[in-house]
């Protein structure tokens, strides 16, 4: 199964989210990262990274741009905003059927957005993580579950 996850630049949200889930080494689970509005080679926010690597985690340390490979490998798409799936159900509309928030994916009932750190403070950043491994936990029982 493949997991794409989205954020707006690729240097917060999904690097840490793809982080935390590439670490859990789910059986059969792939997961990659993009921004909407990222560019290639960027490097990931310090803070993001300093919570990572506290972690212990593998992870890519550049970010990369959404891409029609990545959307056709995907089996999901999840995205940190609802404005981030909505611009996903634009691009690609013949893609619907697997374009979720990540809030949404885990329970249908949860459609807030994850909280961007974007300029914050470590702290700002250790709470979107914390946010982060807790959904990553729950997708990981809700995958179990398919």
């Amino acid at each position: 199964m493949n997991i794409y996850l989205l954020c707006t630049g690729n240097t917060c949200r999904s690097p840490m989210a793809e982080a935390i889930l590439r670490s859990k080494n789910i059986e059969n689970v792939s997961v990659r990262s993009a921004g909407i509005h990222a560019q290639d080679g960027h490097p990931i926010a310090d803070n993001a990274k300093t919570l990572i690597e506290e972690a212990d985690m593998p992870y890519t340390d550049k970010s990369r741009t959404l891409s029609r490979e990545d959307v056709e490998w995907a089996d999901y798409i999840l995205t940190m905003t609802e404005s981030h799936k909505s611009v996903l159900l634009r691009l690609f509309p013949e893609n619907q059927e697997k374009i979720y928030t990540l809030k949404g994916f885990i329970s249908p009932t949860k459609n807030e957005d994850v909280h961007d750190p974007y300029g914050g403070n470590l702290e700002t950043y250790r709470e979107t993580f914390n946010e982060l491994t807790q959904l990553m936990n729950e997708l990981e029982e809700k995958l179990a579950r398919k």
